[in-house]
């Protein structure tokens, strides 16, 4: 082999090694009252799928819902947080909020550490619930 083919050898196989460990993530979140923290009755419900690219850090997510109290007035990930407890907005979603949302996001390593640990939720908050009227933890699925 001369040099030229050694050195285009070596270029293809960093490119695949490179791009070997780089992967599509998904999650999801199914939202209800029940899960807000504190818990409500509302009848409201909807489902958030997501993706995060492992090597552009970007976090693709899409989200659905209905029969809120009335219109949504602001949406949020919050983290890190287990199910139950409460934390700050970590990705705001812009305005206005109506289904289906649809955004994207660069994550910072900490906050893909916390997503992948499960420690985000997702919630949709109205006029009759300022805190949120429907919650769900994000979780990695298949």
């Amino acid at each position: 082999m001369n040099l030229k083919s050694l050195t285009a050898a070596a270029a293809l196989t960093l490119l695949i090694a490179g791009t070997a460990h780089a992967e599509t993530q998904n999650f999801m979140a199914m939202l209800k009252g029940a899960d807000e923290v504190p818990a409500n009755t509302e009848k409201g419900t909807g489902m958030l799928m997501a993706t995060l690219d492992t090597a552009t850090k970007t976090f693709s997510y899409s989200v659905t819902f209905k029969d809120l109290t009335g219109p949504a007035t602001a949406a949020h990930f919050h983290g890190p947080a287990a199910p139950g407890t409460n934390a700050g907005p970590t990705v705001p979603v812009p305005a206005p909020v109506m289904s289906p949302v649809k955004g994207t996001a660069t994550l910072t390593d900490a906050q893909i550490a916390d997503l992948q640990a499960g420690k985000w939720y997702f919630n949709l908050h109205t006029m009759a619930h300022g805190p949120g009227e429907i919650r769900g933890q994000i979780t990695a699925s298949k």
